[in-house]
């Protein structure tokens, strides 16, 4: 499948089995506990399809100028895939084997700004790849260690554009319908600020260990209470 974009010719096409992967690590110990944090709360809560595909770091492919280009964000949403899960373990080539991720993220660690790359020419930057190429709706870029977020959305204008938060300081993310946005917390060890989803009726997308939590307290309630009426729980 082929699409002329102004001066830029994609073509989606399967990446050539033997075609050596970028292999690079992630820049700190907190972005994948970042990621798994997001996909988490969304499979506990039953909001990733049989057919979708969340991803880590891994790489969103297509063809520009019969030139391949790969970006490894950092974590994004694909509402629906059309092959065998097998067919998208090394890489994933949107159009051609399902649809173009909805949400992309990168976490930013360093001062090289990447994230806001609008480079053209090849190989093409990160935000020219996600707005001009991918055409993705949302891009979301994180900076855990402030907590600071900015959501970007595509436009008519083929453009990102910032967006603002609502009066809870969360962004409306339509294709999921589901609000993102940052709360402190706690999770393997580290404590600091983190992305999180809440659902449109404002309750918040619990992780495992919250809810283990949360079960936690309820059996000591009905312990107590059976306690006061006189009745010995068991173990």
């Amino acid at each position: 499948m082929t699409v002329i974009t102004q001066d830029y010719k994609i073509t989606w096409e399967k990446l050539p089995d033997d075609y050596k992967l970028p292999d690079d690590p992630v820049d700190n110990i907190n972005q994948p506990a970042l990621a798994a944090a997001l996909t988490e709360s969304l499979l506990l809560a039953r909001k990733i399809p049989a057919n979708a595909l969340t991803t880590t770091n891994y790489g969103i492919c297509a063809t520009v100028n019969n030139k391949i280009v790969i970006k490894a964000p950092d974590w994004a949403f694909i509402a629906k895939i059309n092959v065998n899960r097998e067919e998208v373990i090394r890489s994933y080539t949107p159009q051609l084997q399902g649809d173009i991720p909805v949400i992309v993220m990168e976490f930013v660690s360093d001062t090289q700004e990447t994230e806001y790359s609008i480079k053209a020419t090849y190989p093409p930057g990160k935000w020219f790849f996600y707005e001009r190429i991918l055409k993705v709706p949302n891009y979301i870029i994180f900076e855990p260690e402030s907590g600071s977020i900015e959501t970007y959305r595509l436009q008519n204008t083929q453009e990102y554009i910032l967006q603002e938060p609502d009066a809870n300081q969360r962004y409306w993310i339509p294709e999921i319908n589901l609000f993102l946005g940052v709360s402190e917390g706690t999770r393997e060890n580290h404590t600091g600020k983190w992305l999180r989803w809440w659902d449109e009726q404002g309750n918040l997308l619990f992780w495992a260990t919250e809810l283990a939590e949360q079960e936690r307290q309820r059996a000591e309630r009905l312990a107590a209470q059976l306690r006061a009426a006189g009745i010995q729980p068991q173990d």
